[in-house]
């Protein structure tokens, strides 16, 4: 009966991602531990189901040119590097995964926090780039890219959250007069190698449960896809708030506890 479990819940964050777009990471991990799972376990088989399921639509995302490759480039020279330091860390300084559980968690709380902030101020931080697009600020956006890629390399691979709405963030406070659908492109294409080699490094550290991460892609993969066909039926202003507030609970809980 444990997989029907894992089937459903992999068709619920499914479906809300096919709506609202927002990451399935901010979703599945807090999901994943209510159900039992380890922290290290949650964001391992996070990690290689954000990167499975995110390939489709970088893909198609490539082929409708909504995807600027270079910034790709430069927010991965930051955070691919910055995984690998991550998972090297996690692997020299602790013994056992259940030793650095702690650190999961309070990583995992932090990134809710920040998600349900970036969900809550998203016209605000539009607003916000817009008005200093022209500013002196614009030469420092190549090595504010790459700091910020960083930033994603080390929190995404210890909470496996932020690949998708703090990354989309990013892009849009440091590009703002890039067009939404290449802000998400560009976003979804960085989250696939990111989200990958994360995945990896928590495979080789042993914390990827396979049979776990088949059930949830049987649920969510038709689901992304029916509940994108239903994102025009659904009131997105009343659904997103509702998941901010959701994921800010979840998030005070892990970072402060």
């Amino acid at each position: 009966m444990d997989i029907l479990l894992y089937i459903g819940a992999g068709a619920l964050v499914g479906l809300i991602v096919g709506i609202t777009g927002i990451g399935g990471g901010a979703l599945m991990t807090p999901l994943l531990l209510m159900f039992g799972f380890p922290p290290h376990i949650a964001v391992g088989t996070d990690l290689m189901y954000a990167a499975l399921t995110k390939a489709g639509g970088a893909i198609s995302h490539h082929r409708q040119g909504h995807v600027e490759w270079s910034l790709v480039k430069l927010l991965a020279w930051g955070s691919l590097p910055a995984a690998l330091l991550t998972g090297l860390m996690l692997k020299s300084l602790f013994q056992e995964s259940e030793d650095y559980a702690h650190l999961l968690s309070n990583a995992l709380g932090i990134m809710l926090l920040l998600t349900a902030l970036v969900i809550i101020g998203r016209n605000r931080l539009q607003a916000l780039a817009q008005r200093y697009s022209n500013g002196s600020l614009s030469k420092w956006r190549g090595p504010a890219t790459l700091i910020m890629g960083v930033f994603l390399g080390v929190f995404v691979t210890l909470s496996s959250v932020g690949a998708g709405a703090i990354g989309t963030a990013i892009l849009m406070l440091l590009y703002p007069l890039l067009r939404s659908t290449s802000v998400v492109g560009t976003d979804i294409a960085h989250a696939v190698p990111l989200t990958l080699a994360a995945g990896l490094i928590h495979m080789y550290l042993g914390n990827v449960d396979f049979y776990l991460l088949g059930a949830l892609l049987i649920g969510s993969l038709p689901a992304i896809h029916l509940g994108s066909l239903l994102s025009r039926k659904v009131p997105e202003p009343v659904l997103r708030p509702l998941l901010a507030t959701i994921l800010f609970g979840i998030g005070a809980r892990y970072a402060f506890f």
